[in-house]
């Protein structure tokens, strides 16, 4: 039996789907209604980062008893009538207690703790403003909140009150317009001025030495990322596909605030900075008569760390020119890249720019959709000119990262866009055999980092050798054959580090995966690698349930 549970695993974990899902097993649950041992009149809202990392009661009644973790209403930063009746309906649905109590908890994190502010405009024009932080930092990555928003993309709908889901994606690309347009090599953002917040301690802490040189008051860090520029045009699409508003991105002064003077307002210009951002790192380190050409950005930081900083004076390691891709100074994980012809995000950025450009088109900018359409299709016809390599085991797959002139890595890492994470966005089919090739090296010891241990375990990986065995079919979701104790497989990074294994790269297989067993088995590692607080880490040791980054 098909067994749809990919549809739930999207809406746990912060990534978008339709509502659909069978019971994972034969056990029933009566009906418990949240609630809470504080009431608001009786304390003042608490750090959540200290909230999450104690059990509050009522427990789920399955094996892991995991606790309630959401803020009582009062706390929480924004509240949907139509998430708190999915999560009701799913309820109804979901027939394992701790698998829905998981969902409880994490499918309405984002609006119950990290939208930091909503208001308009200083400037008189009315505009929507959403101000999201990542999680424990006080600050917003385009990439991050734009994510955190795919949570909700399935019930997202035409409508133009400022209490609506839409407003929040709107307020959101505004914001980022305003971003994008000012410090279009940033990743990362102070609350805007209307907000009246106090700053984040940011850029490095003043161990930052960037050019272009950014404005402390409104960057919180520029490490250049070309996902991040990717993922303003993946909002942009999906707020569009969601409500067809196609009005809201000719408004005139979207993006702009009174206090970005240099900045001209407008959804069209922040796409204009994306495009010229990007159409310029498309060049080389050498010019054609060899000598080193000025580079569009540098960034050096004063650290004992590798990888955050870049090589050769802020410049990173030489490229060639003429490949059709576009150069990312850092990854997503906001690591520097060893090359800079980062696969993925390229990956992401093609993608994205044919789908905006449906946007742009009924703009009447006819002219500019076109050139998107070609710009979009260079960088695919790079990637797969120099993105594919050949593997001694699994023949042809992507590369992690190129740099042109024949070196390439090798590996994959959790956070998104990976390559395992292709098929998400559009860029491949999920059957495509140089992606089957890739997913299989990904998914295995091959992967320098792909971790295994026993705590998020029971599963025993799909086939990918003639030498290897085939995977055990697995149980129910609390429980494991012993052929399958202390197999754990996902991957990681250097983020966090050898032996820290990311869910989210269990979330991206179920995502990217048709098999039934697959699906269950990550779902169940996901299930019982919470340390018993009922919420998903950013990464897990291995070895040790405990040993864990950030609750949430």
């Amino acid at each position: 039996m098909r067994v749809p549970l990919w549809l739930l695993s999207l809406q746990i974990f912060g990534i978008p789907g339709a509502w659909a899902v069978d019971s994972l097993q034969l056990q029933s649950q009566s009906p418990q209604p949240p609630q809470t041992t504080l009431e608001p009149d009786d304390f003042s809202c608490p750090d959540y980062a200290s909230y999450a990392s104690r059990r509050h009661d009522p427990p789920s009644t399955g094996a892991y008893r995991l606790p309630y973790q959401r803020p009582v209403p009062a706390c929480r930063t924004f509240n949907l009538s139509e998430v708190e009746e999915t999560i009701a309906a799913m309820e109804r649905v979901v027939k394992d207690p701790d698998l829905f109590r998981l969902f409880e908890n994490c499918f309405p994190n984002t609006l119950d703790t990290a939208i930091a502010w909503k208001g308009i405009t200083s400037n008189g024009t009315g505009e929507e403003l959403t101000f999201i932080t990542t999680g424990d930092i006080n600050a917003m990555w385009l990439r991050d909140s734009a994510n955190q928003l795919q949570s909700y993309k399935s019930l997202l709908r035409a409508n133009g009150s400022s209490s609506s889901l839409a407003s929040l994606f709107r307020g959101t690309i505004n914001l980022q317009a305003r971003y994008v347009q000012a410090s279009p090599h940033c990743n990362a953002f102070q609350a805007p001025a209307e907000a009246n917040l106090t700053a984040a301690f940011g850029l490095g802490s003043g161990a930052d030495y960037v050019w272009p040189t950014p404005d402390a008051t409104a960057v919180f860090e520029c490490k250049y990322e070309l996902d991040s520029l990717a993922a303003f045009l993946q909002l942009s699409h999906e707020y569009y596909v969601g409500t067809g508003d196609a009005a809201f991105f000719g408004g005139a002064g979207a993006g702009a605030g009174a206090e970005a003077e240099d900045v001209v307002g407008g959804w069209s210009d922040a796409l204009d900075a994306v495009l010229n951002t990007t159409a310029e790192l498309l060049a080389g380190t050498y010019g054609d008569d060899g000598s080193v050409a000025a580079s569009p950005y540098t960034f050096q930081r004063s650290t004992s760390t590798a990888t955050e900083t870049l090589c050769n004076g802020g410049v990173g390691a030489p490229v060639r020119g003429g490949t059709g891709l576009v150069r990312s100074a850092f990854r997503p994980s906001d690591d520097a890249c060893t090359y800079q012809l980062f696969i993925p995000g390229n990956m992401m950025l093609s993608r994205y720019l044919t789908l905006c450009a449906d946007i742009v088109d009924t703009l009447g900018e006819t002219e500019k959709a076109g050139m998107m359409r070609v710009f979009a299709d260079s960088i695919r016809a790079g990637i797969e000119k120099y993105g594919r390599v050949n593997h001694r085991l699994f023949g042809k797959i992507y590369a992690y990262e190129v740099d042109g002139y024949g070196s390439y890595n090798v590996m994959d890492d959790a956070n998104i866009p990976s390559l395992l994470s292709a098929p998400m966005f559009g860029y491949v089919s999920r059957h495509d055999p140089v992606y089957q090739n890739t997913r299989r090296f990904i998914l295995s010891k091959e992967n320098p980092y792909f971790m295994s241990g026993p705590v998020i375990n029971s599963f025993v990986p799909p086939q990918i050798h003639p030498k290897l065995p085939k995977p055990q079919r697995c149980t129910t979701l609390h429980e494991q054959t012993d052929t399958q104790a202390n197999t754990g497989y996902s991957t990681g990074g250097p983020h966090a580090g050898p032996g820290m294994a990311w869910p989210m790269s269990l979330i991206v297989r179920i995502l990217t995966s048709d098999d039934d067993d697959e699906i269950v088995d990550s779902l169940r590692q996901i299930l019982s690698s919470t340390d018993g607080l009922g919420l998903i880490h950013e990464s897990i040791n291995t070895q040790s349930e405990s040993v864990w980054t950030r609750q949430w």
